[in-house]
């Protein structure tokens, strides 16, 4: 199985020279740690930041330079800070190309639900909205299955849509899929020590294994 360093890793392969990135919350923030120092990119924040580096050490930690998700970041030569709006402007106008976000559940159609569990108080649906309706690649990194067991790849979600066939390509701690919508979620890779059967009991949707699948390696 992969940790959460294991899939912030496995998703900072799919970064690609030139990208225009956003991290949401949670694993994808890790991912900003591991893009090969050799690619060109740029990550953005809806809260107004363009050029954010790894995490901070201890030492290089600034209160004032945070994320939209309130932790401390670093800035790399050349960044800015701007307003939210035109954040917003540039998500909006189908500037960022890769996006990669958490979510709680996704469908075999590639709907994403990452933003609400009625009955919990949330403050709001952020920038998700903006985020999968715009973006022209979504990656997931996720559980494949929550705490108590059921999975949360499913044939149809059951907690509030944050956006309708955007999903393109999952990394759990089981495996790596891609979402093809009006097929289902074809398997890539799997997980170190992870059985094609095991991804098959802790995936609720239609699950498609076509020849030999590969182990995920570093």
């Amino acid at each position: 199985m992969l940790d959460k360093i294991g899939i912030a890793k496995r998703i900072a392969r799919e970064v690609r020279d030139g990208m225009y990135i956003n991290l949401g919350i949670g694993i994808p923030t890790l991912v900003a740690n591991y893009i090969p120092k050799r690619l060109n990119v740029v990550l953005q924040s809806e809260n107004g930041l363009l050029g954010i580096g790894p995490f901070p050490t201890e030492d290089q930690v600034d209160p004032d330079l945070i994320n939209a998700g309130k932790q401390t970041i670093t800035m790399m030569p050349g960044s800015s800070l701007f307003s939210s709006a035109e954040s917003f402007g540039m998500i909006r106008g189908g500037h960022v190309d890769l996006t990669i976000l958490g979510a709680m559940e996704v469908s075999e159609e590639g709907d994403i639900a990452n933003w609400k569990v009625p009955g919990k108080m949330v403050k709001g649906m952020g920038g998700a909205m903006d985020l999968v309706a715009s973006a022209k690649h979504i990656i997931v990194a996720m559980q494949h299955c929550s705490k108590d067991g059921a999975s949360k790849l499913l044939k149809t979600c059951t907690l509030p849509i944050t956006g309708l066939k955007c999903v393109k390509k999952i990394v759990t701690d089981l495996a790596v899929l891609d979402v093809v919508p009006g097929v289902g979620f074809k398997l890539l890779e799997r997980a170190p020590g992870v059985s094609v059967e095991d991804i098959k009991k802790a995936t609720e949707g239609k699950l498609i294994v076509e020849g030999e699948i590969p182990e995920i390696k570093f």
